[in-house]
């Protein structure tokens, strides 16, 4: 399972307004950086085969089956400190290190 806080919700709906169209918000992870995966965050436009969706606030989570396998029980929050710092940070409990810049974990 994978949820949003209300902040990331209330984001996610105005952009998914803002842009038009799309169904929700896609997650993934990709193996990057020095510790492993990095996170991947994306408009959802449609399903595919090995996708598994959840429903959070009334916003569609789409998320591959390979990824779920890192992100299964993450909480996504929305931060903005300033009109230049913000973005989502994921509560995942499945990470077991990061790497010292924080771009990159290991599950």
């Amino acid at each position: 399972m994978i949820q949003l806080t209300q902040r990331a919700a209330t984001h996610v709906q105005q952009m998914l307004n803002k842009r038009g169209h799309g169904m929700g918000l896609r997650l993934a992870t990709q193996k990057s950086g020095c510790s492993g995966f990095a996170y991947v965050v994306d408009y959802a436009d449609q399903i595919n085969s090995d996708d598994v969706i959840f429903e959070s606030l009334d916003i569609k989570i789409v998320i591959d089956e390979m990824s779920l396998l890192n992100l299964n029980g993450s909480e996504i929050d929305y931060l903005q400190t300033s009109a230049v710092n913000q973005g989502f940070e994921f509560h995942n409990p499945n990470v077991q290190d990061v790497c010292g810049c924080g771009e990159s974990f290991n599950v």
